[in-house]
């Protein structure tokens, strides 16, 4: 496979050629050549108006719903859905069934996933079974490919077993990701609690339910010395407590979905359920808050947050119907089309690439001649609009589907093949 990549800005700070603008020549999975100009008869050419390329994206939390929900969503589909979106490294959420809590378990995503143009890393299980009572054998997961700890959808309610959960992956420099959600005061919830909310005569959840969860793990991670990273924050006052405990030097990350930086809680006025996730959709000033947030590095990496559901999950009453936006094959464009008047590209790229690869100790790719070849594809140029029938996700709750966005994905390289969005 020889692909000439034709006029494209690097955006990569390590490599000598970071912001200049070049030919590349990738051949079986290798970076062949780089310069001004290349003449050659590649197999593929890619150009494009506005072309960059990368080291590979990173979702540091994708749920694919395999073993167990294959319905909706299988770990081959979920795999050729984040290639579209411009990823070649996922973080799977372990709530599956059964759940991804024992090494044989990790060991079944890891070969289900072998050969794919997309690194799969299995988050395992902070609690047997996600299940929140006792601690699950993360040592054992760990050693077997289990790139760090959760109970994803789930997250751990119980003080006491969150705290020994901290202490035990401390022995292995080990991350525990959390949700922050504090169960009993989210329960019976439905969206935001608000003026929107009250206007639509919907339960509503505090964003005391989600700081008061940030509150307590940065506490319980500063006193045990261990690694936290919260995924998924939507509130300004979870922004600024992380923010200061930086600056009290805990080891502390976060990471926010596209949905949260574009979207706010005025999205469910028509009481669509497509819009119903968990943490729910805030206010504007939470949205301009995470922004900030996000520009100014407080807020690390991107989680896409990838939850597919199938129809009749959705389609339902809003009181029943099922959390989650499918939305991985968007994230670049959900970004771009909210973020490009308030943040440029390189932090975007920064977000994507470069700190969630620094934080989970993947290593990041440098762009350079000899090296392998792991590398994001994309255009700041034009626009582009997901039809339905080009969804490559089993699940089609992406209220993005069928408006245009700024940006578009061109293809990924990776393990030596090429993934390429005609």
């Amino acid at each position: 496979m020889q692909v000439h990549i034709r006029k494209a800005r690097v955006i990569d700070p390590q490599s000598g050629f970071h912001n200049k603008v070049v030919d590349l020549l990738v051949e079986d999975g290798i970076i062949k050549n780089i310069a001004t100009t290349i003449i050659t008869k590649a197999d593929t050419v890619i150009e494009a108006k506005g072309l960059c390329v990368s080291p590979g994206w990173v979702d540091v939390f994708a749920d694919y719903r395999e073993p167990g929900f294959e319905h909706k969503e299988t770990i081959e589909s979920g795999l050729s859905c984040a290639a579209a979106g411009g990823f070649t490294d996922v973080l799977l959420a372990p709530n599956t069934q059964p759940a991804l809590s024992t090494k044989s378990i990790i060991q079944y995503v890891l070969q289900k996933a072998a050969g794919n143009v997309v690194n799969l890393h299995p988050l395992g299980a902070a609690t047997q079974n996600t299940d929140g009572t006792n601690l699950a054998e993360m040592l054992d997961m760990h050693e077997n490919g289990a790139i760090a700890f959760t109970d994803g959808w789930k997250p751990v309610q119980h003080t006491g077993l969150m705290l020994k959960a901290l202490e035990y992956v401390k022995a292995f420099n080990g991350i525990i990701i959390q949700i922050p959600i504090d169960a009993t005061l989210s329960a019976g919830g439905l969206m935001h609690e608000g003026i929107v909310s009250t206007g639509l005569g919907m339960a509503g959840i505090p964003a005391l339910a989600e700081t008061l969860a940030v509150h307590r793990d940065i506490e319980l991670a500063r006193y045990t010395g261990s690694r936290l990273h919260i995924t998924g924050i939507s509130a300004a006052g979870s922004v600024e407590m992380i923010r200061k405990a930086k600056a009290d030097g805990v080891a502390v990350t976060c990471s926010v979905t596209p949905y949260h930086l574009a979207l706010t809680d005025q999205s469910l006025s028509g009481y669509s359920s497509i819009y119903k996730v968990l943490p729910p959709l805030r206010t504007e000033a939470d949205r301009l808050a995470l922004v900030e947030g996000l520009k100014d590095g407080v807020i690390d990496c991107i989680a896409s947050h990838h939850r597919p559901q199938d129809w009749d999950a959705k389609a339902k009453e809003f009181e029943y119907a099922a959390d989650g936006m499918a939305v991985q094959e968007s994230t670049f464009n959900i970004l771009w089309d909210a973020l490009r008047e308030y943040i440029d590209i390189e932090r975007i790229v920064d977000a994507l690439a470069t700190i969630p690869r620094d934080i989970f100790g993947l290593g990041t790719p440098e762009i350079k001649k000899g090296n392998k070849a792991t590398i994001s594809i994309f255009t700041t140029e034009g626009h582009h609009t997901l039809a339905v029938k080009d969804i490559k996700s089993s699940s089609q709750n992406n209220p993005f589907t069928g408006k245009k966005l700024a940006g578009k994905v061109v293809g990924v390289i990776n393990n030596g093949q090429l993934y390429f969005n005609k």
